[in-house]
């Protein structure tokens, strides 16, 4: 097992309330992170993601990051708790099947729209928000969770393709203004992972084609997504900055 130290580390992890963020979550809070739990609508999920890495100073934060008043909001709240931010998970997106052959051309619009505004700009916006503290304080981690839909294409779902595929290059172009201020950008791609968003996916068929993408013959376990994250964001791994990371079992190789 992979140790990580984030002792009294300051983590905001957006989409924190399930999935593979309630990994990440778990894994920072184990590390002696005080964790800030990032939802915009899932109050339950959030408690229960809450609960399970207490005790620990963690709080759980409601914001719609497809709001730019909400996402300020938020990391002016985390600064005002704790006195500082250090770490920045932006794993929050959405996703929804649009093929340009079967899509009208108003819910076509719908998808682009909601998509990038999710999985590109609220992202941004909180990359935004967070280095100004950062660099007031001079130091600070950025980890963006991306998807190997962004550089192997998404044909029923383009726009989220093109949501990650900027977010990646957003991500590459904040390490290069962000470095000079002590301040780290990161990417982690993964491919399919474990998760009950992915459960409708991941059945009967389906589950074995996917399976059959990889060498290892399986889909990853969020935990290894997670351990992705807290490497970028761990001391010692300032020189990586502008890195993406493939999670994805070779499934997808560039």
């Amino acid at each position: 097992m992979l140790k990580f130290d984030f002792t009294n580390k300051v983590v905001l992890v957006t989409g924190g309330s399930r999935g593979v963020g309630k990994i990440i979550a778990q894994s920072f809070a184990k590390a002696g992170a005080h964790v800030i739990i990032n939802y915009k609508s899932d109050h339950i999920h959030a408690e229960d993601t809450l609960r399970s890495i207490y005790p620990g100073k963690h709080i759980m934060l409601q914001a719609n990051l497809d709001n730019a008043e909400e996402v300020r909001r938020m990391i002016n709240k985390i600064v005002e708790e704790y006195g500082r931010i250090d770490v920045v998970v932006n794993n929050a997106g959405v996703s929804e099947q649009h093929p340009v052959e079967k899509t009208a051309y108003l819910d076509w619009q719908h998808a682009w729209e909601k998509i990038i505004k999710t999985n590109l700009i609220g992202p941004s916006n909180v990359c935004y928000c967070a280095a100004q503290y950062m660099i007031l304080q001079k130091s600070g981690r950025i980890i963006n969770v991306s998807s190997r839909g962004a550089f192997k294409g998404e044909p029923n779902m383009p726009a989220y393709g093109a949501s990650k595929a900027g977010l990646n290059a957003m991500s590459q172009s904040l390490a290069l203004s962000l470095a000079p201020h002590n301040i780290f950008v990161g990417v982690v791609a993964p491919g399919f992972v474990q998760t009950e968003r992915q459960r409708p996916i991941l059945e009967g068929a389906s589950l074995q084609n996917i399976n059959a993408q990889s060498p290892l013959g399986r889909i990853a376990k969020p935990l290894e997504v997670a351990n992705a994250v807290l490497f970028l964001a761990s001391e010692g791994t300032e020189y990586m900055t502008g890195t993406i990371i493939d999670v994805n079992g070779a499934s997808y190789l560039r």
